[in-house]
This record gives C-alpha cells, structure tokens and sequence, in this order.
C-alpha cells in the first residue's frame, strides 16, 4: 500500500529554488554593475592618458616641466622637461646639492633666501634664476614653488620649471633701447635724468655723486657738415668711447644731446680729483680722430657743478652756465661753477615749439 505525499513536502524545494533564483539575479545584476565600473575606468583611464598626452606636449612645448622635493630627505622628482631644461640625461639621478652648483651665485643665493622663508611661512615663492646647464649653456629658468603640509608641518615642496632665456633676452634688449643710447652705447636722457633726480629724494642721506660734468665737442658741426653724418657718427662714438675710459670709475656717462654728454662723478672724489678728470676728457677728446685717410679734431668744452645743491635743475643750470663760461673762454677747456657765472648767462632761446634751447647754444660758433 503507497502513501501519498504530504503536501507540506515541497515548501523547502520551492524556497531552495527561489533563493537560488534570487542570488542568480543579484550575481547578475553586480555583475552589470561591475562591466559598467570597469567600462567607466577604461573611458577615465583613456581620457587621463590623453589629457597627459596633451599635457606632456604642451608642456615640452612651452619647456614647463614639474618637480618635486621631498623636505625630509631632499629626494627629488622630476618629469622630463626638468632634466632638458638642465640638459641632463632624462631618468638620471638627482643630487640637490650637486644640482645646485648648476645656478649663478647670485641666483643661488636667492633660491636659498626665497625657498627657506616658503617653508617657514608654509606658503610659495616665484623666481626668475640663471643656471648654466650640464652642457654649459646660460639659461633663465622661471621657477613656481608650492610647500605641502600635513598636520601643520611642511613636507614637501613642488611646483614647475619653466625655459624663459628667449623672453629674457627680448626683455633685456627692450630694456636696453629706453635706457641706453643706440648709437654710442652710453646711457641716454631719460636715464641720466633718473639718476640726476636721486640727488633730491633723500637729503639726509649722503649725495650719491660728487659733481655733475655738463661736455660739448667744439668743432663737430663742421666735421658733420663738411664730411658727412656718417662720419659724423664715427666721431660722437670714438669720442664717447674716450669718455668711457676717461671716466671709467664714474656713477654714470650719458649722451643727453646730439654731441652734448653728461657725467656723475663718484662721491668720493675731491675737488681736485673733479678738475683732473675734466682736464682728462679735455685732453682725451683733443687727440686726432684716424679714420681711412682722413685725420680729424675735435676739442671739448666742460661746465661743473660740484654737489653743494639738492635742487636737481638748480645743479643743472649751474653746470649749464660753467659750459657757456668754458665756451666764452676759448673752448677746449673747462670750467667750474661761481654764482658770478650766472650774470654772464644770456638768457635762455624759445624755440617756435615752445622749447627752451640750452642758453650756451647762443654763444657757439657755427
């Protein structure tokens, strides 16, 4: 006789079935999670490779590389931008001590100056340095620096590193054209005006100059209007050559004119030591110009001024009447400053545009 089952015997094979239904289903939904994540990382990990991509052209693009130091042990890390900027091989080993040799001294001592007052005020520093490289070459290098902490304490220091030697150069070459004179090399008006105007900023510091030399060359209208202004030219630059050596040791040597030139003596000349160096241009612009078959001359008339004024145009009108006195005197010679010029000044010349024209002019030959 058979026994017919219960109808309670299923229920566990009905609950087994469905867990394992359930758990199929959770499998596979983390597992269509897990395609998406992975999907998704692979999406991330192709953008970074090109945004690094772009990054690392731009960058040798424009010679920006990145660094790292390490503040416990000085290890550092460069990309390699940073080791063709230093023109080392790229991967090499980093030595700081050593790399620091790489710098000029007086940017070695900035870096120095910059960098520890960054870590102690846990904050950064930018600078433009000159490094001479692996190979010998002089570059400026403009570095940007960030100092990391944890818990309050500095331990690292990074930032970049970029070649700006081009940029550089085109500032130094502008800087040059407003402040030099093309022509001759010397300082030009603007710039000996700068340096005459520190004469009155602070009177109670010592006089930063001991005289100002006002100089005229005698004679080279005729030159310029007989030969030529080529060789006029040749003769205002072997004359401000000789000016140059002369007063090699002066605070400044300037062409403020067409052949008008201007000198800031040393402090620490003496009053006789002011008239020898004037007899010394005297002497120097006298001797004969050589050039192809000609021979030509020239002279110079001098007015001095000694520093006993802060009054920038009171100094260069008395300076200005000791030239006109210097002129009045037979020229090729030079004169120093007495109130007593000043009633032998003609006065000064408006010119239609308003200009005054310097009171001497009046009195110089043609």
């Amino acid at each position: 006789m058979s026994i017919a089952p219960r109808p309670d015997q299923s229920w566990p094979d009905r609950f087994g079935e469905n867990r394992r239904q359930d758990l199929t289903a959770i499998i596979t939904r983390l597992r269509a999670e897990l395609e998406t994540q992975t999907q998704f990382i692979r999406e991330q990990s192709a953008a970074l490779a090109h945004s690094r991509k772009i990054f690392d052209r731009a960058s040798a693009a424009a010679r920006i590389g990145v660094w790292e130091c390490n503040l416990a042990d000085e290890a550092l890390t460069w990309t390699d931008q940073v080791y063709d900027l230093f023109e080392l091989p790229r991967g090499a080993p980093l030595d700081r001590q050593n790399l620091l040799t790489f710098y000029t001294p007086e940017s070695l001592r900035l870096l120095h100056e910059r960098r520890s007052r960054a870590i102690a005020e846990r904050g950064g520093f930018n600078l433009d340095a000159e490094i001479i490289t692996a190979k010998g070459q002089r570059r400026w290098i403009r570095i940007t620096a960030t100092v990391e902490c944890e818990n309050g304490a500095p331990v690292r220091i990074f930032g970049m590193k970029q070649d700006v030697t081009e940029e550089k150069i085109l500032s130094d070459r502008l800087r040059h054209l407003a402040e030099f004179d093309v022509m001759t090399g010397l300082a030009n008006r603007t710039t000996f005006q700068a340096h005459l105007e520190t004469l009155g900023k602070d009177e109670a510091a010592p006089a930063p100059f001991s005289a100002l030399l006002l100089i005229d060359l005698d004679g080279f209208k005729q030159i310029n209007d007989q030969f030529g202004h080529a060789l006029g030219d040749e003769c205002l630059k072997e004359a401000a050559q000789r000016l140059q050596a002369v007063c090699a040791t002066a605070c400044l040597v300037a062409r403020i004119g067409g052949d008008e030139f201007a000198v800031l003596l040393d402090a620490s000349l003496s009053d006789r030591a002011i008239e020898m160096t004037a007899e010394r241009i005297v002497a120097a612009i006298r001797q004969p110009i050589q050039r192809s078959l000609w021979s030509f001359k020239m002279g110079a008339s001098v007015g001095i001024a000694r520093i006993g004024t802060r009054q920038v145009s009171e100094l260069f009108t008395q300076a200005d009447a000791a030239l006109y006195a210097a002129k009045a005197g037979g020229r090729d010679t030079f004169r120093v400053f007495t109130s007593d010029m000043m009633n032998a000044v003609p006065p000064p010349v408006v010119l239609p545009t308003g200009q005054e024209r310097r009171r001497f002019r009046s009195a110089r030959a043609s």
